[in-house]
């Protein structure tokens, strides 16, 4: 048997919970710098802080997606009892978070925000493979793409909007001003009641109807390996990385966010060293050891593909951590969070936000299709990265804020292509029934780049660029360059 073919109600109700998710992720990534900074934060402090959102959907994802593809509650099904558990949290730390008083306590609701929406997102990625054939995986995660950028395009807006219509964009004697408060009390409500939409509008297929669509084979299915015959040498290999590290960052005073990059390559050897000793006492079934067995033994379009995201996603969160020091110092005259210069400078960047996510989303219903027909999703990628660079490397030459729209389009075009071509091409090459640990675990390869980042980025401008963000948009550019070279070597089935 096929999966039946869904029409564009289907293919909206699918994905419409991710308009509401995608809300909270852009009311985070424009205005967290901002809120940090309008609390007491200083611009190197900045990375630090941020660390705990991508840490979070570390941890996060791959258990989510683990779990999430042994769940079935009846009628609630499989994934959505995690769209609905994760918006709930969600919500409630919008909610809580403009009422921050002290550094300490937004960044301690940024972690439970980040946590939130990991777990609702994480089974929205498996959620469209679930529903779709094959044929139509290429556009779920196209309409899935287009919700997300008009998703973000809220989200982005909403404080430009409100200090249009005269809610105060400065709070007396610092901290977070209204349009960010209100912002973030509308956008919860928002997102919980686009998760509930999809909820309730959609009925996931059982295990025993999943089983009957055998004829939905994938083109690559490699079993996890056998823990059990691993050198148990390998991960203290990882572990004495991660000390190497950590001695080196003592001796040459480097920032103390490489701490956490050592602490993350010692873990990950601590943890795979307890899966190898599960799998040889026979307990090979409990989740750590699945994971860690998956992880090891990707099959290698997932190896090539999450060189790209490496790289793609190394470029994003730059861009979210940078722009609005970069935009506020550089084309609006000030870097001082409590001048009105940067107020007006922060919440620009929330409309050049709005359009690169706009331009994402008509770009993922127009042009991505119309490439992938003719180039092939590869080439698609490739051609889309190169564009985003493009937009990154604009920063260098414009010098009137308001032509920086059109470094957004390039920016907008690689964004779409991120969100939609790498999880169609994964979805159709992966087996069905381990589509959740999959994409879990293909979020380490969006999640550790930024870590990277919030760790060695500080290191990298306060060394060579003290006081100079824009910098930060020509490694953009750069690492969004490799990682379009980096796509030439993904060869999809069925593609020359």
């Amino acid at each position: 048997m096929q999966k039946p073919q869904q029409d564009w109600r289907g293919l909206f109700n699918i994905s419409f919970g991710f308009f509401g998710i995608q809300i909270g992720f852009a009311l985070q990534n424009a205005n967290m710098s901002r809120v940090f900074q309008s609390l007491g934060s200083s611009l190197d402090d900045l990375p630090a802080l941020w660390v705990a959102a991508p840490l979070t959907g570390l941890l996060v994802q791959p258990v989510i997606g683990h779990l999430s593809d042994r769940t079935w509650l009846g009628r609630l099904g499989r994934r959505r009892p995690y769209f609905l558990a994760g918006a709930v949290l969600a919500a409630l730390a919008l909610v809580f978070m403009p009422q921050s008083g002290a550094l300490l306590s937004a960044a301690l609701l940024l972690w439970l925000l980040d946590a939130s929406l990991n777990v609702s997102m994480e089974p929205f990625r498996a959620f469209v493979g679930d529903m779709l054939g094959k044929d139509q995986h290429t556009a779920g995660y196209a309409v899935q793409t287009a919700f997300i950028g008009a998703g973000a395009v809220v989200g982005s807006m909403f404080p430009y909007l409100l200090d249009h219509f005269g809610v105060s964009n400065q709070a007396a004697g610092g901290g977070i001003p209204d349009t960010v408060r209100y912002s973030f009390w509308a956008g919860g409500a928002a997102l919980l009641a686009a998760v509930l939409w999809t909820v309730l509008t959609t009925r996931e297929y059982s295990p025993e109807e999943q089983a009957s669509f055998g004829a939905d084979a994938p083109v690559e299915a490699a079993a996890a390996p056998d823990l059990s015959a691993r050198d148990s040498a390998a991960p203290f290999w990882w572990i004495a990385a991660g000390a190497a590290l950590a001695l080196g960052t003592e001796h040459w005073g480097l920032e103390k966010e490489v701490y956490l990059l050592a602490a993350l390559l010692g873990g990950y050897g601590l943890i795979s060293h307890i899966a190898i000793r599960l799998a040889r006492a026979g307990k090979s079934a409990n989740m750590l050891a699945s994971i860690v067995g998956d992880f090891s033994g990707m099959p290698e379009i997932m190896k090539r593909l999450a060189l790209v995201q490496f790289f793609s996603w190394s470029a994003l969160f730059i861009m979210w951590i940078n722009t609005t020091p970069v935009v506020a110092r550089h084309f609006f005259g000030s870097g001082d969070p409590a001048s009105a210069a940067y107020q007006d400078g922060g919440n620009w960047v929330g409309v050049l936000f709005a359009v690169y996510n706009g331009v994402a989303a008509v770009a993922a219903l127009v042009v991505l299709p119309l490439l992938a027909r003719r180039l092939g999703k590869a080439r698609t990628h490739t051609a889309c990265l190169l564009a985003g660079a493009a937009g990154f490397a604009s920063f260098f030459v414009i010098r009137d804020p308001d032509w920086l729209i059109l470094s957004e389009v390039g920016v907008g075009i690689a964004w779409a292509s991120i969100l939609a071509m790498p999880y169609a091409i994964l979805a159709s090459s992966l087996p069905q029934s381990k589509l959740g640990i999959t994409m879990g675990l293909f979020n380490v390869f969006i999640v550790v780049p930024q870590l990277l980042v919030a760790t060695v980025m500080g290191s990298i401008m306060k060394a060579f660029f003290p006081d100079e963000p824009i910098w930060t948009m020509a490694f953009a550019a750069a690492t969004l360059v490799v990682a379009a070279l980096a796509m030439l070597r993904v060869k999809v089935p069925g593609e020359t």
